[in-house]
């Protein structure tokens, strides 16, 4: 695994992207990709992830866990390439029991139905092999993951998604737990519905073949960037099926099988 240090982009050139992706945040104003400075240098691109990830712990933010994204070859297909990749999970980003999600801490938000994995193990030694993470698991559960992207329209490649912290927003979890020895990830069903109207459907297989694939790939790739898992840690393993665009003052509503169902309700406007 090529890390961050590696990378011969320019210094300079990793500053001006993660300016460019914090003053669109701050200014809730979608940017120019930020490709034009990073290539498709996908050390350069965790390199701006964690110069910003650096930036909001200062400010006080928490990690509480990570993201998966780009789990479906159709979606690695189009970004032309071979893996996934991850973001940070921050505490402020869990919307898990809110009545409303707020619409005004979104850019252009999309939602994923995804199987979130609780960890009670660190992950940080051993072999990592699937075995092991999945010894590490404490709970899993329902999730909606909305995802949002500081580019404008949308108009990403890789090197734009990692940078931009996989193009993360917020989450919900279900309030249902459910351990490993209680259902198979691999072979939950999905259904997505938007205000009332099926919008998406999948399996636990279209997250590379079984979401605990994902988790064993982000706990290697975690532990080569100096960054291992840790318990207590949330992981969402990546959609279940086709991510919708999110509207003010909608609901989301996903059904997962076992893990049963989970919610979000957007408030009606961004004030």
């Amino acid at each position: 695994m090529t890390t961050p240090a590696s990378s011969t982009t320019n210094t300079g050139r990793l500053a001006d992207a993660a300016g460019r992706l914090l003053t669109a945040s701050q200014n809730r104003s979608p940017a120019a990709p930020v490709r034009d400075l990073l290539g498709d240098d996908i050390a350069a691109a965790y390199a701006v992830q964690q110069e910003l990830t650096r930036q909001r712990e200062a400010a006080g933010a928490v990690i509480v866990g990570r993201k998966i994204g780009l789990t479906s070859p159709a979606v690695q297909q189009q970004l032309g390439v071979d893996q996934p990749d991850f973001g940070v999970l921050f505490g402020d980003m869990d919307m898990s029991g809110q009545p409303l999600v707020p619409i005004s801490r979104l850019l252009q938000p999309k939602a994923e139905a995804e199987v979130a994995f609780v960890l009670s193990q660190d992950l940080a030694t051993g072999s990592l092999d699937q075995a092991h993470v999945r010894a590490a698991v404490g709970y899993a559960a329902a999730a909606i993951e909305i995802v949002d992207s500081r580019i404008a329209n949308w108009d990403i490649s890789i090197s734009d998604t990692i940078a931009d912290n996989a193009s993360s927003g917020l989450f919900v979890l279900a309030g249902q737990r459910l351990t490993l020895e209680e259902f198979e990830p691999r072979a939950v069903t999905m259904q997505m519905f938007a205000d009332g109207a099926l919008v998406s459907e999948g399996t636990g297989q279209a997250c590379l073949g079984d979401p605990l694939n994902a988790l064993t790939w982000l706990a290697r790739t975690a532990r080569d960037f100096g960054q291992p898992l840790r318990a207590g840690q949330v992981v969402l393993s990546g959609a279940l099926g086709p991510m919708v665009t999110v509207v003010p003052g909608g609901t989301i509503w996903a059904d997962i099988g076992p893990l049963g169902q989970v919610t979000a309700t957007f408030s009606e406007d961004d004030s």
